[in-house]
């Protein structure tokens, strides 16, 4: 395995501080943030994020970008991006851009579930995935679907079906634990036998459930927290005896969104985990 870190997790950093300091640290590899977003005087995962390469004029940045990363030592696990899959013109420049990195594979997004009926939403996505498809067959990479809640796609079931009889060389799944935890978690081995040749990617992050305060009548609603690695929901140690029985060998890309401690502090820490959990695990898995 090999282990990166999405730059949304890393939001103070410029890119260069970004790069230097990931490679400091031994990480494998970078997985870059790509969109256009809400400037902020604080930065932010979502908004304001220094380590994020906008959107807008992208392609006479990719040099830039290409020599950071390249010059740093580090490899590109994807790019993160966040065109939505019926947006073609957005589709078709993160994938001509991916190509010219040498990145090889890239996140389009799904449709929220909130915004519109889910049946139409789904046979909408699936044209468009055929669309994208074949695009990315013609720039040699491959667009990958993420499991993630609130989407068409939070479980690996309905990825599944959303991809089946699309060439697996060029359309796949990126897994992620934390994601499954808040939506659309299932058992993991099964979950990853039932994609086959459409996993090709993992992502790993945790959250954890809380409850809020009773209300008058006692009820007591629980709500979705990012976590660290080590105190989630989600059973990191069981997720990699289940890549492992499996035959994962690839990208794991950390996007830790918890803040109990500096990201600099956590981006090591993580590292030092990831790489205890994978080494005890595969022993395991070969015993």
């Amino acid at each position: 395995m090999k282990f990166s870190v999405f730059t949304a997790s890393t939001p103070e950093w410029t890119p260069a501080e970004a790069v230097r300091i990931l490679a400091g640290q031994g990480w494998d590899g970078v997985e870059w943030r790509i969109t256009d977003q809400e400037e902020t005087d604080v930065p932010g995962f979502w908004a304001g994020n220094r380590a994020t390469w906008p959107l807008t004029g992208l392609e006479d940045r990719l040099d830039e970008l290409d020599r950071l990363t390249r010059e740093s030592g580090l490899e590109y696990s994807g790019i993160g991006g966040y065109a939505r899959c019926d947006d073609h013109d957005g589709v078709e420049r993160m994938l001509a851009a991916t190509a010219r990195l040498g990145a090889r594979q890239v996140r389009v997004t799904m449709p929220r579930t909130d915004s519109g009926e889910y049946r139409a939403l789904f046979a909408a996505a699936r044209r468009d995935l055929s669309w994208a498809a074949s695009r990315a067959a013609e720039h040699g990479v491959k667009a990958l679907v993420e499991l993630h809640h609130e989407t068409i796609t939070p479980s690996a079931s309905a990825a599944f079906r959303l991809l089946d009889g699309l060439d697996p060389e060029h359309v796949g799944v990126i897994h992620d634990l934390g994601n499954l935890v808040i939506e659309g978690r299932e058992e993991t081995l099964a979950s990853l036998q039932l994609l086959g040749p459409y996993l090709a990617h993992v992502h790993v992050k945790n959250v954890a459930w809380v409850p809020g305060e009773p209300e008058q009548d006692g009820t007591v609603r629980w709500h979705h927290a990012w976590a660290p690695l080590t105190t989630g929901t989600g059973d990191v140690d069981d997720y990699f005896r289940a890549l492992h029985a499996f035959g994962y060998d690839g990208w794991v890309t950390c996007e830790d969104f918890s803040t109990d401690v500096p990201v600099e502090e956590r981006t090591r820490g993580n590292l030092d985990y990831l790489r205890a959990v994978a080494a005890r695990t595969r022993t395991a898995a070969a015993a």
